[in-house]
């Protein structure tokens, strides 16, 4: 498996998503996941899949002896499987920037290089898959498409691919001409396509031209709250403002300024609301000048990115969560505030409106569908609790154990076992 984040170390939601894969995988108890990060830190969990360290992986031959590998890159690989690699390379790579062992260092996340990152990836990935002994590939979304059409050229073992997104979401239509050619490269290259949403299966099928045949919905899911986030109190805002929160990458996809148009329009209602953006994006500063222009700053909050428990925290302290996303191909982050027992209010053009029913969907255009719910959910107590009661019992039963059986499913079809 190919992968470009992993838990802790999040920089978006393809972290989330790869390691609840991995662990439906798991679950289903036959299975042995090799899963290659370009720039693993040593403390992420393995108890699902076995990570290699693909900024520990050699492509040029390098005279070291066990203990200087060990220091070197000891914490995120074993030295004796570093050796077992060496004996894979299959050019002359001296001419990359490669360091004293070999191999090439990765930023992680989403640097300014990231197209020269995911080409030395696949790179790489020639040197692994001609180590490893696989059934079948799987790679997550187009950062690593290239490595897994590498790894199925060297060992003729069948591609799947993850779509977590594509380009035509992320841009709202101005779509980036190097990232399409990579991601219609991959679709093209791939035994089997799967895809968060039937609106992201849709978007394959008709603008990159793939056979319906080959092309699946496989929706997300969550995981049980762990302990610690099941304790986070909620406090009650019974007589206090109400909070009302927008938690994502501040982005044209994410539709930030419908929540900050809304928002003038519940708080010319009502004055005992609070606003909430959470987040980072290129919009940040726009946002921040857009709720000062209607007049609205000081019933506004912007904390900036948050991870981990803070996510948690900011949910449970919020009544309302609304995710207005333009285009999003699924949308973890409703199905977490729901968990938390905090009602949500997602677009109709969100992939996880396809499974959640005890939510309120709205067009991310419409602000004044928006602002009602917002209003109505902030001053009716009953449908705050029956969306409070009922949209956890809702996710619940999302899980990412039936996930991984229906993953497995298309890996055993597209391998020819059934």
């Amino acid at each position: 498996m190919f992968g470009w984040e992993y838990p802790p170390h999040v920089f978006g939601g393809l972290a989330t998503a790869n390691y609840g894969i991995s662990e439906g995988l798991h679950a289903q108890g036959n299975m042995d996941i090799t899963l290659c990060l370009p720039h693993p830190f040593g403390d992420e969990d393995q108890s699902a899949a076995r990570i290699v360290a693909m900024n520990a992986v050699p492509i040029a031959w390098r005279d070291v002896d066990k203990e200087y590998v060990k220091n070197r890159v000891g914490n995120i690989m074993d030295p004796d499987y570093y050796f077992k690699l060496r004996d894979h390379i299959y050019a002359d790579f001296n001419y990359m920037h490669v360091n004293d062992l070999g191999a090439m260092e990765f930023a992680g996340g989403y640097p300014k290089n990231l197209h020269e990152e995911i080409n030395n990836y696949s790179i790489i990935a020639g040197v692994v898959a001609r180590t490893e002994e696989f059934d079948i590939i799987h790679a997550h979304d187009w950062l690593t498409y290239p490595a897994g059409i590498h790894a199925k050229s060297v060992s003729g073992k069948p591609l799947c691919i993850h779509v977590h997104a594509t380009d035509f979401d992320r841009s709202r239509g101005k779509v980036n001409p190097t990232v399409y050619s990579i991601e219609k490269d991959g679709m093209d290259n791939a035994d089997c396509i799967m895809c968060v949403s039937e609106l992201t299966r849709q978007t394959v099928i008709n603008h990159y031209f793939q056979d319906p045949r080959k092309v699946f919905t496989v929706h997300n899911a969550v995981y049980p709250l762990k302990q610690e986030l099941q304790d986070i109190p909620r406090p009650d805002h019974t007589g206090k403002d109400k909070v009302v929160t927008f938690l994502g990458r501040i982005t044209m996809q994410k539709g930030p300024e419908y929540f900050v148009e809304a928002a003038t329009m519940v708080l010319h209602r009502t004055r005992n609301v609070r606003f909430c953006m959470a987040g980072s994006g290129d919009m940040m500063d726009a946002m921040i000048y857009l709720a000062a222009e209607r007049g609205i700053a000081d019933r506004f909050h912007f904390p900036g990115f948050m991870r981990g428990k803070q996510v948690y925290e900011c949910l449970k302290d919020s009544d309302v969560y609304v995710m207005p996303s333009v285009s999003e191909p699924f949308g973890i982050s409703p199905l977490e505030a729901m968990q938390c027992g905090t009602p949500s209010i997602i677009s109709k053009q969100s992939g996880c409106a396809e499974i959640l029913d005890n939510c309120i969907k709205v067009d991310y255009w419409d602000i004044h569908a928006l602002a009602d719910a917002i209003y109505s959910i902030c001053h009716n107590d009953s449908l705050f609790k029956y969306l409070q009661e009922e949209g956890k019992r809702e996710v619940d039963q999302i899980t990412w154990e039936k996930v991984g059986a229906w993953i497995l499913t298309l890996y055993r079809r597209t391998l020819g076992w059934e």
